[in-house]
């Protein structure tokens, strides 16, 4: 077994188009059991191209996506083959990945019984609705009696009742009220720890991100321009992009700096500036 759940390796992520349209350019990204590692970025910059990617729903033009050092096989009609079950994915929006047809226990008891196909302990629809701080009696509730939070963190206790080895989130909080995505967020970095998986934590809110994640790499027009341990990057930021990002995250009292649209300019200059290892 691979050191790392995840080792992506110059993926290349192409759209039809005159010219092709790229939309993740040669990005390299390794997870470890256990770690959680952030990708950030501006909404554009590639971050979910490059996510769907790594759990096969784009396929990569060019490169490779290893999990726990296998190929991973794109997703076609098929049901995935039982190893790859390993990788879970939490969308942004749970009002689009959860079935408004069947009930919720049912649709976390699709990932016990991924789990219990590769041979891990059994569970049950219950145990993971409370671990998501979540009533166990719901598993009898419909997606439309849930409010965006709770349905979310239905999605993310049905993608860690399959015990997956790696667990890619995008844009996991967004959709969530102010007050509740740290939590959640915190919520998923300790389960994951606590099941020994690696994560791939992708956002915009660096504000979180500082707080989740031990590494960080940072995403603009396709391509990581900056990537190290979060807390060195916070410290001393390099590229001049990483530095505008972090100048627009807020302060703990709310009296942060307001964020200011970068110019054309400042735009043409970061797709200059060479990445940063």
């Amino acid at each position: 077994m691979s050191e790392f759940v995840l080792d992506a390796r110059d993926v290349v992520v192409r759209y039809p188009g005159s010219p092709p349209v790229v939309g993740v350019d040669g990005v390299s990204l390794r997870v470890a059991p256990g770690e959680t590692v952030a990708l950030v970025g501006e909404s554009g910059s590639g971050k979910s191209s490059f996510a769907r990617a790594v759990v096969g729903i784009e396929r990569a033009a060019e490169g490779s996506v290893l999990f726990d050092g296998r190929p991973v096989a794109r997703l076609g009609l098929r049901r995935r083959a039982p190893q790859l079950t390993g990788i879970q994915m939490v969308f942004q929006d749970p009002s689009t990945s959860l079935n408004p047809r069947r009930r919720v226990g049912d649709q976390i008891a699709d990932g016990v019984r991924a789990a219990a196909a590769r041979g891990a302990q059994a569970s049950r629809p219950a145990e993971w609705l409370e671990r998501v701080g979540l009533d166990p009696a719901w598993v009898s509730r419909w997606p439309h009696q849930l409010s965006g939070g709770q349905k979310q963190r239905v999605a993310i206790a049905r993608a860690l009742a399959a015990r997956p080895r790696l667990l890619v989130a995008d844009e996991p909080i967004s959709a969530l009220d102010a007050s509740t995505q740290s939590s959640v967020a915190r919520l998923m970095r300790d389960l994951v720890a606590e099941l020994g998986a690696g994560m791939l934590f992708i956002s915009h809110d660096l504000a979180v991100v500082r707080r989740i994640a031990h590494r960080t790499h940072v995403m603009y027009a396709g391509a990581v321009l900056e990537h190290g341990d979060t807390a060195e990057l916070w410290r001393a930021p390099r590229h001049p992009y990483t530095r505008a990002l972090l100048a627009a995250v807020p302060e703990p009292d709310g009296a942060g700096r307001i964020p200011v649209a970068p110019t054309a300019d400042e735009r043409a200059a970061w797709a200059t500036v060479p990445p940063i290892a």
